[in-house]
């Protein structure tokens, strides 16, 4: 998915031989070195110049430059058929993988969804490797605007008739002033977020072992939904929904908004004919969705009175300032908290109960029966290791687009591919984080991969923040401007589970974002 529920858009929390020879060197020019065997008698010698020859150093190899292999074919129809190929005939994986065998390389031209008639022109260049995809970070070379879902972009009366900060390229006045804002977000309210979180992710668990009690299983999903959208309003805001017009509307109301901007590009399992012939080919009204999207501006904008103020110190009006307050908080971060939390539960419980256990006795441990602190979590490279490789494996955003500015040669693995000026680049980020000439068993979800000195050294290879997690966003970049943030909500979600359960079993099935996850046990601490 383009977007994927991106999580680009929150603020930045102030939460790293031994020789057998002896060398007699005499007196002549050119002058003779003897070498005198320490174990024999007989002298070797040999005459050599006066000044040792200049070695240089090794330059770094530069692979080839070849053609960009592939093509879009024929105008309309080439666009269709990968689309169809895409999300019916193979998928979205093998889509690109077969392809890479086809070319023998990671570098080629296709199409990319929705194609007509929502984008006119799908033409990409894929970078499916992560020697290549890092170009797609780098703005002095790619531009950024209106880019965030890829090669369309929804109504902009879908957001107030304003471009939201995920569209602005950095270049442009207002990307400075929207970010410096998301950045302030959360800052202000930075000492709430650890209580809140376990407030909210405390209902979350007695709800669920409430639902076991009673069915067998509990259904993860929609609970997380819930508790997750609790914890962005009382940590950001001091609001609780519940108290307000919200009630508990607020996810179902931010799900049907999100499907009228990202419908081109997602399989919802709809008759063929349905999905691709409507929802893939033709933009849903935006009036359809007008009066629910204001219930969740009325809720954020009486909520964020000081956010609002900070807003105006900026330049930026209070509609404007609430429109993209609402985008960060319900596009960006609660539809990563929606994604990312189930898969990287799914992760976990697949990896079995020795690392549940080894989590379970890290984490108390450190924490001790206090509050979790920063500084405690700090204390648990496993647990640090195992959201890094949580986001390398399944990043929750996973791709990435740049136009090109100007010409510039970008390298993958084994070559090198001219770039022209207006190409749009196209990145899938799980075949940037799996690659197998990065990491070692790319494909598995290994716990302590970024545990130590070596691992942490290869979090620069973890992008899904639209940018390396090593890196750090700024007014003058695009990376995730909340980056530690999600890190941290991340965090704290294995923490408040082990603090709590010993292990536990989920069952897994596919949706249009991520897992479907339920329950099936919650084995309670018992060390």
């Amino acid at each position: 998915m383009a977007a994927a529920y991106s999580l680009s858009s929150l603020s930045t929390f102030n939460l790293q031989f031994s020789s057998q020879f002896s060398l007699i060197k005499l007196p002549a020019t050119p002058s003779k070195l003897i070498l005198q065997s320490r174990r024999r008698s007989h002298v070797i010698s040999a005459v050599v110049s006066e000044t040792p020859p200049s070695t240089s150093p090794a330059k770094p190899t530069t692979p080839p430059i070849r053609k960009i292999p592939g093509d879009y074919g024929l105008p309309l129809i080439g666009a269709w058929r990968d689309r169809q190929d895409y999300f019916y005939n193979q998928g979205r994986d093998e889509f690109f993988r077969s392809r890479i065998q086809k070319y023998s390389s990671t570098v080629f031209r296709t199409n990319m969804p929705p194609g007509p008639f929502i984008s006119f022109n799908p033409n990409v260049v894929a970078l499916l490797d992560g020697r290549s995809f890092p170009a797609l970070f780098d703005t002095d070379k790619v531009e950024k605007k209106d880019l965030f879902t890829g090669t369309y972009m929804p109504s902009v009366d879908l957001t107030g008739g304003y471009r939201m900060l995920s569209y602005l390229d950095p270049s442009e006045p207002n990307h400075a002033k929207l970010k410096k804002l998301m950045f302030f977000l959360l800052s202000h309210r930075r000492q709430h977020v650890i209580p809140e979180f376990h407030v909210s992710y405390s209902e979350l668990f007695e709800n669920l072992e409430s639902e076991l009690a009673t069915k067998g299983s509990a259904a993860l999903n929609a609970a997380n939904e819930q508790a997750a959208f609790n914890f962005l309003a009382r940590s950001f805001f001091g609001a609780s929904p519940n108290d307000s017009g919200l009630g508990s509307d607020g996810p179902k109301l931010i799900n049907k908004w999100v499907l009228f901007q990202l419908h081109p590009l997602l399989k919802l399992g709809l008759p063929r004919p349905v999905e691709d012939g409507i929802l893939h080919t033709f933009s849903l009204p935006a009036f359809l969705v007008k009066k629910d999207y204001r219930r969740l501006y009325d809720f954020f904008y009486q909520s964020s009175s000081p956010i609002l103020d900070h807003a105006e110190t900026l330049g930026i009006s209070r509609d404007e300032a609430c429109h993209n307050i609402l985008f960060t908080t319900c596009f960006n971060s609660f539809g990563g908290m929606k994604i990312f939390f189930p898969n990287m539960l799914k992760w976990v419980a697949r990896a079995g109960a020795k690392l549940h256990h080894d989590l379970a006795r890290e984490i108390r441990s450190a924490a001790g029966g206090a509050a979790v602190t920063m500084a405690a979590m700090e204390k648990m490279p496993l647990m640090k290791s195992v959201v890094y490789e949580s986001l390398r494996i399944e990043p929750p955003v996973s791709s990435q687009y740049g136009k090109a500015k100007r010409d510039f040669v970008i390298e993958s693995h084994d070559g090198a591919f001219q770039i022209k000026e207006g190409d749009m680049l196209y990145g899938y980020q799980p075949f940037a984080t799996k690659d197998s000439r990065i990491f070692d068993r790319a494909d598995e979800f290994v716990p302590d991969r970024f545990v130590g000195e070596e691992g942490e050294e290869m979090l620069k290879h973890v992008l899904w923040s639209n940018g390396p997690e090593s890196g750090a966003p700024s007014v003058n970049n695009k990376q995730c401007a909340g980056k530690d943030f999600v890190v941290l909500a991340s965090r704290l979600l294995l923490v408040e589970l082990f603090r709590r359960y010993d292990s536990f079993d989920i069952e897994v099935a596919a949706s249009p974002l991520g897992a479907a996850v339920t329950v099936t046990s919650l084995k309670r601490a018992s060390f």
